[in-house]
Parts: C-alpha cells; sequence; structure tokens
C-alpha cells in the first residue's frame, strides 16, 4: 500500500516552510489556508498556530505524561502507508465524536499515486501492537503535524497529546524553529487541545495582516472580530419585492 517509489521529487524544505509561515497548511497533496470554518450549522473562524520550540519547555503536566507512556516502544521512520496504520485509523474512527476522513490515504493522498510530501510517523506499540501513530511533514527548518490516531482501548493514555509532544522533541533535536499543530476555532473548544504545549510557545497568525503574534485568547478574539467585519455583511441584503 506504499503510495510510490521514495526516488520521486517532493515538495522542497524551504517551500514548505515558506508557505507554512504564510498560513497555509496540507490537505492530502496540495497546501491551502482558511479563514472561516463550519460547524453545527454556524460559521466560525479559524486561526492558525505555530509554536516555537525553543521556548517549549516540559510542565508537571508534561512530564507525567511522558513518565506514564514510557513503557511504549517509540519508532520515527519515513511514513509508508500500510494496512496495519488503515485499521488502526478505522478503531480510531469508530471512537470519535467528530467528522473525520474515511481513512488514511484520503486525508493524506486522496487518490493521489505519489506523496509531495516529505512524511514521517511516530509508531507507539505496546509489546508488538500498534496502539497509535502520529504522522507529520518535514520542512528544512519545520515540522508539521498533519494526524494522530490511535486505539480506542488506549484511550485513558492520552495517546494523541503524547504524540506531540513527541514530535516536538523529535523537531527540537533536529533543531527545527517551529512546529505547526493546525488552528484553533474562536468560540469551539474542541480544537484548544492544539495549545498542549504551552501557549507562552505558541503564535498565531494575523491572516489580515500577514504576520505571526505572540498568543492569547484576547489575541485570537480580535483577530476574529476583524475577520468577521472584513469578511462578512454588515446587514443582509434587502429582500426583493
Amino acid at each position: 500500500m506504499a503510495a510510490s517509489s521514495s526516488a520521486w521529487p517532493i515538495i522542497r524544505g524551504e517551500i514548505l516552510d515558506s508557505y507554512l509561515d504564510q498560513g497555509y497548511y496540507r490537505m492530502q497533496q496540495d497546501l491551502f489556508t482558511c479563514q472561516f470554518v463550519p460547524f453545527d450549522g454556524r460559521l466560525y473562524t479559524a486561526h492558525w498556530l505555530r509554536v516555537v520550540l525553543a521556548r517549549v519547555q516540559w510542565g508537571p503536566a508534561h512530564r507525567r505524561l511522558l513518565a506514564r507512556n514510557a513503557r511504549f516502544a517509540v519508532v520515527i521512520q519515513p511514513f509508508r502507508l500500510t494496512r496495519e496504520y488503515e485499521a488502526l485509523y478505522a478503531r480510531y474512527l469508530q471512537a470519535i465524536t467528530f467528522d473525520a476522513a474515511p481513512t488514511v490515504e484520503d486525508v493524506l493522498l486522496g487518490g493521489a499515486a505519489h506523496n509531495v510530501f516529505n512524511t514521517h510517523v511516530i509508531e507507539l506499540r505496546d509489546g508488538g501492537r500498534l496502539v497509535a501513530a502520529g504522522i507529520f511533514d518535514l520542512g528544512s527548518r519545520t515540522l508539521a503535524g498533519i494526524l494522530n490516531f490511535y486505539d480506542p482501548a488506549y484511550r485513558q493514555y492520552s495517546l494523541g497529546k503524547y504524540l506531540m509532544l513527541l514530535k516536538a522533541d523529535y523537531a527540537r533535536r533536529l533543531q527545527l524553529d517551529y512546529y505547526y499543530p493546525g488552528y484553533v476555532v474562536h468560540g469551539y473548544p474542541k480544537f484548544d487541545y492544539k495549545l498542549f504545549l504551552g501557549p507562552a510557545a505558541t503564535e498565531v497568525f494575523d491572516s489580515i495582516n500577514g504576520h505571526w503574534q505572540p498568543f492569547s485568547w484576547e489575541a485570537v478574539a480580535a483577530q476574529s472580530a476583524d475577520l468577521l467585519a472584513d469578511q462578512l455583511p454588515e446587514e443582509p441584503p434587502e429582500m426583493a419585492e
């Protein structure tokens, strides 16, 4: 189930770095960005995040999670799509309460024969059993977290957050500058876990002015108000008589 030969071309690291710096992110084999997302019949604003790795410090919650999950074997390697990943993702999909793509292949490839990104995976195994996988793309100075999934039988170990810690640790060992975890949504807390590495180490992208600023919920609220004022009409159009 491999996507293609590793000899095929991929997006150069510095190009991926540049797009991530402009608030873009991976969707299948493309790079995209968005400012609005719909949930439950309502439109919300999306706010892209990046973690400044030099500022990351493990706090008590991080250290407890690292110690608790030290039992799992960790392997980091180039990503190749396998039936084992798809089987684990199918079990994960049955247990979650939000919409998600039906397969790992759909998340990453969308039917493409070749993966243009430099994609890696962190495997967590309990004995020989695959219990979690964290997929990410590497640039020259960046790591972009793409997908985490785990066996629902191991839910109590917070393996999604643990994989975030492992990705950040791996990025620091590579002496990278930034870890991009995706976006948070103003007024919709299901995405707040992406701040697990610490708000003090996190920046949020101001998509109107095109620059990154230190993360705070006040900054997110101000950006959200600006986006809504700039993109949505102040008054509904008049009804035709």
